[in-house]
């Protein structure tokens, strides 16, 4: 049975907390992992890149000159490929790079980066992240007390506006709610920083 230490927001521990194994004790498949990040950086590139074709250059309306008779080659157009100032050919265009891995394997790639986490003890637990109002300086000092000076992924419960305002603004914190955790944010963070009710969404979506 896999288990980590549960904290509060002043640094001292109250127990410990039941990790689902499933989720949190599996073999990390870093094979699957992989897949997962490049699909994610695949699907973070805009894709605006474009050229002009022939089509779309301005002027070379007219053939330069006739066909026969110059001694020089046949030519169409000035804005043809080979002339300077042409159309580019089979340059990139406007296109997503976005695309979809099975269910199955994803679910398999985000359990392997948390039981790693595990694995590694970058994996903090917090009974709750409560602020009266956004301040980021109590919020540093909530860092601080858990012995946390690293980069480090908040995942919070989807409620907790106050919490994600406070940390938003901290250098090496990034904030995410347990619904949108992904694998690249994970794989990303030194500490995996996790409130009981954001560990509680997280294991019921993927158990």
């Amino acid at each position: 049975m896999t288990s980590v230490a549960l904290f509060k927001q002043d640094g001292t521990q109250t127990g410990e907390v039941t990790l689902n194994e499933e989720i949190f004790g599996i073999e990390p498949n870093e094979s699957v992992v992989y897949d997962a990040i490049i699909m994610q950086r695949a699907s973070l590139r805009q894709g605006t890149h474009a050229v002009k074709n022939r089509s779309a250059v301005r002027g070379g309306g007219r053939k330069p000159w006739r066909q026969k008779g110059t001694g020089r080659a046949r030519q169409g157009s000035i804005r043809s490929p080979q002339w300077r100032g042409g159309g580019i050919v089979f340059g990139p265009t406007p296109r997503s790079y976005s695309y979809k891995l099975p269910k199955k394997v994803r679910r398999l790639a985000i359990k392997s980066v948390f039981s790693e986490k595990v694995a590694e003890n970058n994996l903090v637990v917090v009974d709750a992240l409560a602020f009266d109002a956004p301040k980021t300086k109590e919020f540093k000092q909530v860092l601080n007390n858990l012995n946390i000076d690293t980069k480090v992924l908040v995942v919070l419960e989807s409620d907790n506006d106050f919490a994600a305002l406070s940390g938003r603004n901290l250098p090496n914190v990034s904030i995410v709610e347990a619904d949108n955790v992904s694998v690249l944010d994970v794989v990303a963070c030194d500490k995996l920083l996790m409130t009981q009710a954001a560990l509680a969404k997280v294991e019921e979506v993927l158990a």
